[in-house]
């Protein structure tokens, strides 16, 4: 009996493994399914690192904090994403073989550990500039600050390793290779709290390094920069042996915390260190770091854990810069600085580049991107097509078309199109400024969208009139006797039931339902309230860093259930996850029960589900206790039981964010801090989604655009990607992935709208440097699936495949085989063809776009379409109405419905384009047949010419006559063409008023009026139907007079290619 309950037991396990195998989605079949980036770039985000090709300095790479790697081949005008593939898109390092620059090493792990700071995965290296990469081993490290390649030998290289900020780690140190990569050897290593601060190389001599050692950690709730682990570190022999230089060397005395490090290239003797101690001063150096000075404690920056880059002037070694909110300048060796970028450029810097043999040439790094000067700082070009803004949240309102809104890390609030009803992208100028600081949350306001909330650090909250821009601070006010503790991202939620309401959460949870005009506190303290950890205003170590990032104890976030209302989930940074069914009279906490769930771990998001008051989900992390697992958790009885949904063994990063589709239950998508991940099974199985998204890219916060099931993510490094559509994934959802095996599928569109667009504001034509996010395309987006190779039906079910008079497809010369196109009917309410779209298909989705035009008609002179090519559109518009689709591929078909509406901004009839079209279609029809005419004309005139190559052998009677004819057509030709084209081959701009072409021209641009004809456009109709009429006429009497005589007298000689001709 055992072993049969065994065996079963091992047959259903098997079965169920099977079943999850089979709910993991084939990426290859989703090609048709495609991300938009829509940006913003105006308003960029942390460049970390930077370096250039010295032998053509057109090729530029920039290393972001968490959008990756990004290359420049002209100078910086234009850019491109080279890491996307990878697991990881925080980079610390870049280092280019200037002696092969296709050689590029990457560090990644950013180096400035703020709290927000984003953590790596080793060190990669490509060998083709940038096109591909592989990872060369140090994962462990987390974050890497600095690369060096020794300049006498490429395989000898130098990697430091600032290491996790949040926790011990013996990985921490410095390394290097000889070997190029195949092997590491930890050369430097003080303790497993100390890491590479920084490091520079001896230009004249590569065997000497400066290393900066740094003793650092950060908690939730704490900063501690210093440590007896600090120390600056000098080496002659490449790193076999290292001396640590002290207070007798003239460094100064006690605890050390961070050192910046830089040496001059003209004179190596000199070398600076920007030194964090009891009191933060600039040292230098003249005896090639033997011994130090102090020059100035004054104007060197006042943050050294975020900010101790500082650089020298490769041609003056007097020349030095600091990087820090300012970056200020010293001409005279470290004693004095001075202002060199303020508020001209975005504040925040981290990385710096000075060209070896032009200074004046620099490139600076900061919060807000990147920034570029050929005259040493006097002007500045930022670059706006960097995309790699890091948002906190993001949101979206129900407007037609709907908007966007986001915080961005130190680049404030915005709001700004998903998608815009005009030519070009999405550009910059599109987005607007809500609020300042570091941008957070921003709810638009349910009860009327002129007005919306946004949020800025430490719970500073305002509602904002979009319109104007004016803006109300509603932050709650502590009770007499009380303190608030606002996270430095605090939580914020719209009231589902009364659309004036609002919550805030400090510690405890606020209630507005006046627009945040008043506020009533609903809850207790949620949080531990552990006042151990509740020191911030002591956080920094050596320098006091109390900004608010550091506040804890405080709520992260709040749920209120759509389903019920007054039941409310709240989250805590310290561990809690609380819960009331009667809008705050009692809470349960719910964290006891979250099995598996470490203690202390922080709610990143919460869920509550659109179906079941008593389901949510809870998106948990513990990164910041140096636990990098998911987790996911999802209760169905008001938390009575949890489970997990997720496990590291198959998703990679810790979770972020999560949201579950609000039409089908069983879609969900999770985000991670490296990459999303989508599950069609309510959470059994999770697939990450790398197809047209970055890989690796921290997946911040998500929403389901409701009416257009947009899924729209607000990603921390590469600002916002939108997927369109996501109905398709829904079907597969309800029917199982077994569903893209069918030979074709139809999935349903979402409403199309026949819309006018204008041009991009302010701009014609911007260049390679003007950033374009990409816009949904205009008219129907129709989505199906193909399965290749699927058996044709049996005969008998032949009838119900839709049989198609010709091949077809979307652009017109395309030579491929019918056989291998899909075709799609679209077929309006009387059961007539208005247009046959057709494209080659791949296996899986498919999307294909619609203009919403109807069949279109020649214009006289237009090429003949060739063989196989596709239908023309340009037809007018269609009528707003339902339309059926009829998809048809290699015997098999599928249908479905599509309704297109007219422009909701314009009051267009129905009745008035049908009106319209009965008067433009005969013209068109007309047109048609003048285009017709027009290309027996030009096969006469092509017989003409293979008759005359064979006259010379005709010579006889008829020889004579026959050229008289000849010249008569000819002429004739020649005079027909004149009325209709203009002269070929004339040099300048030529135009005739006269022209057929010239006339008709008027008529086609009435094709997709939408208004009521007026005279002027009724007389050019009228004009139109003449001119063909009449230049069709004489065309017929040249064919039945001039061409007649000519045919028979050429037949009479029996010219084969004109009898071969006739016969046509």
């Amino acid at each position: 009996m055992k072993k049969i309950t065994f065996g079963l037991s091992l047959l259903l396990s098997l079965l169920f493994s099977f079943t999850l195998m089979a709910q993991q989605l084939d990426l290859s079949k989703f090609s048709g399914m495609k991300f938009r980036s829509i940006g913003p770039a105006g308003m960029s985000g942390r460049v970390t690192a930077i370096d250039v090709n010295r032998r053509d300095p057109r090729i530029m790479f920039v290393g972001t904090a968490s959008g990756g790697l990004w290359r420049s081949t002209d100078r910086g005008i234009s850019w491109k994403p080279v890491f996307d593939k990878q697991r990881v898109m925080s980079i610390g390092a870049i280092a280019i073989d200037q002696h092969n620059p296709d050689i590029i090493w990457v560090g990644t792990g950013e180096g400035d550990p703020r709290n927000s700071v984003s953590s790596g995965y080793g060190l990669y290296r490509s060998l083709d500039g940038g096109n591909t990469w592989k990872l060369m081993g140090l994962e462990k490290t987390r974050n890497i600050y600095r690369i060096i390649i020794s300049p006498d030998n490429s395989n000898v290289v130098y990697v430091g390793a600032i290491g996790t900020p949040w926790g011990p780690s013996p990985d921490r140190g410095l390394y290097r290779t000889e070997d190029g990569g195949k092997t590491w050897k930890k050369i430097l290593y003080v303790n497993d709290q100390t890491g590479v601060g920084d490091m520079v190389m001896d230009p004249s001599n590569p065997k000497k390094l400066f290393v900066a050692m740094w003793q650092y950690r950060r908690w939730p709730w704490f900063f501690k920069s210093g440590g007896p682990g600090s120390g600056l570190y000098v080496t002659y022999d490449g790193g076999d042996n290292f001396k640590k230089i002290t207070a007798k060397d003239g460094l100064p005395k006690g605890e050390l915390g961070r050192i910046g490090l830089a040496i001059s290239a003209s004179n190596p003797k000199v070398v600076y260190a920007l030194i964090e101690s009891k009191k933060n001063g600039f040292y230098r150096s003249e005896d090639g770091g033997k011994t130090w000075k102090l020059r100035t404690t004054k104007n060197i920056g006042g943050r050294p854990f975020y900010f101790s880059n500082i650089y020298v002037d490769p041609k003056n070694e007097n020349y030095v810069y600091t990087l820090f909110t300012r970056v200020n300048k010293s001409i005279d060796g470290g004693k004095t600085f001075q202002p060199l970028i303020g508020r001209n450029i975005h504040p925040d810097h981290h990385s710096w580049w000075i060209s070896p043999t032009n200074p004046k040439f620099m490139m600076d790094g900061n919060d807000g991107g990147l920034a570029i000067t050929y005259d040493q700082g006097k002007t500045w070009r930022y670059v706006q097509n960097l995309p790699v803004g890091q948002f906190y949240h993001i949101n979206v309102d129900n407007d037609l078309p709907y908007h966007v809104y986001g915080g961005m890390q130190d680049n404030g609030s915005w709001r700004g199109p998903g998608y815009v009803w005009a030519r070009g992208g999405i550009i910059n100028a599109y987005w607007h400024h809500l609020m300042g600081g570091d941008g957070f949350d921003v709810v638009p306001d349910p009860s009327n969208d002129r007005y919306g909330y946004a949020m800025w650090q430490k719970g500073h909250v305002g509602r904002v009139d979009l319109k104007t821009g004016f803006s109300k601070n509603i932050r709650p006010v502590a009770p007499q006797g009380k303190h608030l503790r606002f996270n430095w991202n605090t939580a914020i939620s719209a009231d589902p039931f009364n659309k004036d309401g609002l919550y805030i959460g400090s510690q405890f949870l606020h209630k507005s339902t006046d627009h945040g005009n008043s506020w009533t506190i609903i809850s207790p303290d949620l949080t531990t309230n552990d006042t151990a950890k509740q020191k911030q205003a002591q956080s920094g170590g050596l320098t006091y860093d109390a900004t608010g990032a550091e506040n804890y104890t405080t709520i992260t976030a709040i749920g209120p259930s759509p389903v019920k209302n007054g039941v409310i989930w709240v989250g805590t940074d310290d561990g809690n996850v609380q819960l009331t069914e009667d809008d705050g009279k009692h809470w349960q906490n719910m964290v006891k029960k979250m099995k598996g769930l470490p203690e202390g771990s922080w709610t990143a998001q919460i869920d509550p589900s659109t179906y079941n008051a008593g389901e949510a989900f809870v998106v948990m992390n513990n990164y910041r206790q140096q636990d990098f697992s998911p987790y996911l958790y999802h209760t169905t009885n008001y938390g009575k039981s949890w489970e997990n949904l997720v496990k590291k063994d198959n998703i990679f990063g810790y979770g972020l964010s999560f949201v579950q589709d609000p039409v089908e239950p069983k879609l969900m998508f999770f985000g991670t801090s490296n990459g999303l991940y989508v599950s069609i099974n309510g959470g059994k199985s999770w697939t990450h989604w790398t197809k047209h998204y970055p890989a690796g890219v921290p997946t911040r916060d998500m929403v389901i655009q409701p009416r257009e099931a947009d899924l729209v993510i607000g990603t921390f490094g590469r600002a916002i990607y939108i997927l369109d559509d996501i109905r398709p994934l829904r079907e597969i959802a309800a029917k199982g992935a077994a569903l893209l095996d069918e030979p074709i599928h139809a999935f349903a569109p979402p409403v199309a709208y026949e819309v006018s667009t204008k041009g991009e504001p302010g701009v014609f034509a911007g260049g390679a440097g003007y950033f374009h996010g990409e816009n949904k395309p205009l008219g129907a987006m129709l989505t199906f699936s193909v399965k290749k190779g699927a058996k044709k039906p049996a005969a008998d079910n032949k009838k119900h495949a839709v049989q198609t008079k010709r091949p077809d497809s979307t652009h017109s010369g395309q030579k491929t085989s019918p056989a291998k196109k899909i075709t799609i009917k679209v077929i309006d309410e009387n059961g007539n063809v208005v247009r046959t779209l057709s494209t080659v298909p791949k296996t899986g989705i498919n999307r294909i776009n619609w203009r919403l035009d109807r069949k279109g008609y020649r214009f006289p002179g237009s090429p003949k379409p060739k063989k196989h090519a596709g239908e023309t559109g340009g037809g007018g518009y269609v009528l707003p109405g339902i339309y059926k689709l009829v998809f048809s591929y290699q015997g098999h078909s599928d249908s479905t419905k599509l309704t297109v509406k007219s422009d909701p901004r314009q009051n267009f009839s129905t009745e008035t384009m049908k009106a319209n079209y009965a008067l433009v279609q005969p013209v068109l029809k007309k047109m048609q047949s003048l285009a017709e005419a027009i290309d027996r004309l030009k096969e006469s005139k092509k017989t003409m010419l293979e008759v005359a190559k064979l006259l010379p052998q005709k010579k006889g009677k008829n020889y004579n006559a026959f050229e008289k004819i000849s010249k008569v057509v000819k002429d004739s030709l020649k005079a027909i063409n004149a009325a209709i084209f203009p002269p070929k081959n004339i040099q300048g701009i030529y135009s005739n008023p006269k022209l057929v072409t010239t006339k008709l021209r008027g008529a086609y641009g009435i094709i997709f009026e939408r208004e009521p004809l007026n005279a002027t456009e009724k007389l050019v109709l009228k004009q139109s139907k003449n001119i063909i009429d009449n230049t069709l006429q004489r065309i017929n009497n040249f064919f039945k007079n001039q061409w007649t005589t000519y045919k028979k007298t050429a037949k009479s000689m029996k010219l084969s290619p004109f009898n071969k001709e006739g016969k046509k």
